[in-house]
């Protein structure tokens, strides 16, 4: 887990680019579990591994900001 100097977890910021429609049932999942509702939505999240892989799956549909 990576760690700022402060102690706090570092944060990725990630907006959702392209719709899931036509996309396998796996991606829509994984958008809808990450939290995203409505295109070009942007959230925040812990910078884990967990994550980065969910966001691997989906990468063509969205785009990492930080």
């Amino acid at each position: 887990m990576k760690k700022m100097e402060n102690g706090m977890e570092k944060k990725m910021t990630v907006r959702w680019k392209k719709s899931a429609i036509g996309r396998p049932e796996g991606q829509k999942k994984i958008i809808k579990a990450l939290g995203f509702r409505r295109l070009n939505q942007t959230l925040t999240f812990p910078d884990r591994p967990e994550i980065r892989g969910m966001i691997n799956h989906v990468s063509h549909l969205v785009e990492v900001i930080d």
